[in-house]
Order: structure tokens, then sequence, then C-alpha cells
């Protein structure tokens, strides 16, 4: 009888003794981020990202990362209610069209080109016209000017959910450096998220994710 039972094995058994989902809140192990049963993953959930050596050093908006960056140029979200100043997409949302703008395989990392392209549920495309405008600065000045923001240096908010949550104003939960990113919304660890289905920080249901920022 073969007794070499990997790691994961052994918290899949415990987690179903106990009756417990893989993809809860805490942990990326069974999330839409758990790369494990791909075939390209070798079995791992952090290599499509991380690696521990030979890194892009150019990346300083995630550790260690590893996967091939973007260089498509985007269209971007504009309207006349519009005040915030919109540019191209940089910093952590960058690192998120590069697997999820359907220019760049999910399997090119660690100096390999891929050809396994993200699915067409979760491409949002170059076109970004049509989404929740990203890397824009979201500030005090932004919600007086707008008048149906909430300040993000005020209002409170709690992301997560059960024994994993963590509150504390926009600006410290879910804005980075200033600026709304795709990453303000989604938590791509499944670490303070409300709802795993989306990697969503705040749960949609009763429009919740957007009552957060928008005082309506």
């Amino acid at each position: 009888m073969n007794c070499k039972v990997t790691k994961r094995a052994i918290l899949a058994g415990l987690l179903l003794g106990l009756g417990i989902q893989s993809n809860f809140a805490g942990t990326i192990t069974g999330s839409a981020h758990d790369f494990t049963a791909k075939s390209w993953s070798g079995g791992r959930i952090c290599v499509a990202c991380h690696a521990p050596h030979n890194t892009n050093t150019s990346v300083t908006d995630a550790p260690l990362w590893t996967h091939a960056l973007s260089t498509a140029t985007y269209t971007l979200y504009s309207s006349a209610t519009l005040n915030a100043t919109m540019g191209q997409p940089s910093g952590l949302s960058k690192l998120c069209l590069s697997c999820h703008d359907g220019t760049v395989a999910v399997d090119s990392f660690g100096g390999a080109t891929g050809s396994t392209m993200v699915a067409a549920s979760s491409n949002v495309g170059t076109a970004l016209n049509n989404d929740h405008p990203i890397g824009f600065t979201y500030n005090s000045a932004l919600a007086t000017a707008d008048g149906s923001l909430h300040d993000p240096s005020v209002k409170s908010i709690t992301i997560g959910s059960g024994g994993q949550t963590k509150t504390g104003t926009l600006k410290a939960t879910m804005l980075y450096n200033d600026k709304l990113e795709c990453s303000s919304c989604h938590d791509v660890h499944n670490t303070f998220n409300a709802q795993t289905s989306k990697l969503l920080k705040v749960s949609d249901a009763g429009s919740a994710i957007c009552l957060a920022c928008h005082n309506k």
C-alpha cells in the first residue's frame, strides 16, 4: 500500500470530514485562482504569477512576479458624469489585465510563452469603456467634485466574511496608493472575500459592493 499522501490530500480529507467547502475566504485553495488542476501548472497554485527565483524586478506592485506583462493599449471608460482623471491602466490593474485582457496566455510565465488563454467569461478585453473605470485617483477631492461618492478617508467598510474580515476606511481597505484598481473590489488571493464566486471583497447582494463607494 502506498502511504505517500500529499499535504493537499490531507487537507482535502480534513475539510471533507468537517463538511467544509474548500473555496472559503482566507485561502486561495479552491478559489478561482487555484490552478492546481490545470495541466500547465504542474499541480502548483502560485506558479502562474509568482516564483522564488529569477523574477521580474521591474514589477514593484507584487512580490516575485513571473507572469508575462500585457503591452496592450486600452480603450478607456468615459462618461459625461465622470469626474476622475483617466489614464492607461498601470500598477496592480495591469498585472490583472496581463491575463484578463485576453492578449497574453495564462500559462505565459517563467520566461515561457504559453497558449492557454483566459476563459471567455473572464476575458474583459482591451476595450475597457464598457467596464467600471480603474486606475484613477479616488480621494476626498474627487468625492467632493462628484457629489455622489463617499469620502474614502471617512467611509468605513468591512471586507471579507466569517472570521476572516477587516474593517477600516475605504482608503485603508480598498484603495492602493489612493487609486481604485481591479483589486479594490476583487481579492485575488481570496483572503478577505465575502463572495468567493467572483472573489469580491464585499458581496454584490443588494448592490453592497457598489454602495461601498457610491453614496446613493
